[in-house]
């Protein structure tokens, strides 16, 4: 196959920052998928209906002319998120799910919480709306292993499917054999499902830290060994349904003060990926040899989780070599997208 056409391609998981800097690079998400879900942890965090309508008005000033393009707005999961705001948010129709961040494990995620426990509340009123819980899986432990702490989530997580069956969950970008175990096991009523991003499932951590050090391959969860990331890519590529695209694109910032940039003491964790999201799939699917999947994994599977319709927008990609740009704006600054050093092997046609 020379030529893929994907229909209403949807990354079910994407960070757009704020202000200048989500205005530069919006646009790059919206010229490749029809949908896209996106986080909550800007600054400020997004905490209630009100602040995802006004981040959906921003984003959506940001979409070039004649582009088809929906954002999918969610809340920051606090303890102090109220059942009525849940209530509120799935009647808004802009809402389409919480994220829970493990409390310091990644980028703005200090608003976080310790463990799912703490707001069973929440949980039981999402439950009942039928709002998705999105879940960054990893122990909010800095003690432990960064390696072992999305395994250690994993193997003690059974307790939410017993406890509320009927909620929508979401494994967000995972990174194991693990947490890929952990979501084909679970029964066929149980709705569950994971998105899995290109870095996962291209590279393992020797990329990262086997030779030089790669700052903008640094993410959250970050990458894993080649045992795991084989059983992520074999998820990707597997036509399962419950597997299905986010691309988890991350940007910072290429330079700035500590903990705010990528070349920096203290480097921002993130890969930023939005440049060339499909190219990059599917360079997974062709080493597959699985190239015929990849319209339901990108598009169909997290459109059918998501219960979102067919808007009727096609994207074609083509087998031709290229090089991305080694940066692209960001506000003020530029941010350096993941792998740039390395030819892709798929365009999409324009």
């Amino acid at each position: 196959m020379d030529q893929i056409t994907l229909r209403d391609p949807f990354d079910a998981h994407v960070h757009f920052r704020e202000g200048d800097r989500m205005r530069s690079v919006v646009p790059q998400t919206a010229r490749q998928f029809a949908y896209a879900t996106v986080m909550p942890n800007t600054n400020p965090f997004i905490l209630t209906t009100d602040d995802a309508r006004r981040y959906h008005d921003e984003i959506m000033a940001a979409v070039p002319a004649g582009i088809t393009f929906t954002p999918l707005m969610t809340l920051y999961l606090t303890p102090e998120l109220s059942p009525d705001e849940i209530r509120k948010a799935k009647r808004s129709g802009l809402v389409y799910g919480v994220k829970f961040y493990p409390k310091g494990q990644t980028t703005n995620s200090h608003g976080g919480v310790r463990d799912l426990g703490e707001v069973r509340e929440q949980l039981r009123t999402m439950e009942e709306v039928d709002l998705p819980l999105l879940i960054h899986g990893e122990m909010a432990d800095d003690s432990m292993d960064v390696f072992e702490r999305e395994p250690a989530f994993y193997a003690v997580l059974d307790w939410i499917i017993h406890a509320h069956p009927k909620l929508r969950i979401v494994c967000e970008h995972i990174t194991t054999r693990t947490a890929v175990e952990f979501v084909q096991k679970q029964p066929e009523h149980i709705r569950i499902a994971a998105t899995i991003t290109p870095q996962h499932a291209l590279v393992n951590r020797n990329y990262l830290l086997g030779g030089m050090l790669r700052p903008h391959a640094f993410c959250k969860p970050i990458l894993k060994a080649e045992d795991d990331r084989l059983a992520v890519f074999y998820a990707v590529t597997s036509g399962n349904p419950r597997f299905f695209l986010g691309t988890d694109s991350a940007p910072h910032a290429q330079h700035g003060l500590p903990g705010k940039a990528k070349e920096a003491d203290c480097g921002c964790a993130g890969c930023f990926t939005a440049h060339a999201a499909l190219e990059l799939y599917a360079e997974i699917f062709d080493r597959a040899g699985r190239l015929d999947r990849m319209d339901d994994f990108a598009g169909t599977f997290g459109r059918q989780f998501y219960e979102l319709p067919e808007t009727g927008r096609v994207i074609t990609l083509e087998r031709s070599e290229w090089h991305a740009a080694e940066s692209f704006q960001f506000g003020n600054d530029r941010v350096v997208p993941f792998r740039q050093e390395v030819p892709l092997s798929w365009k999409m046609v324009v």
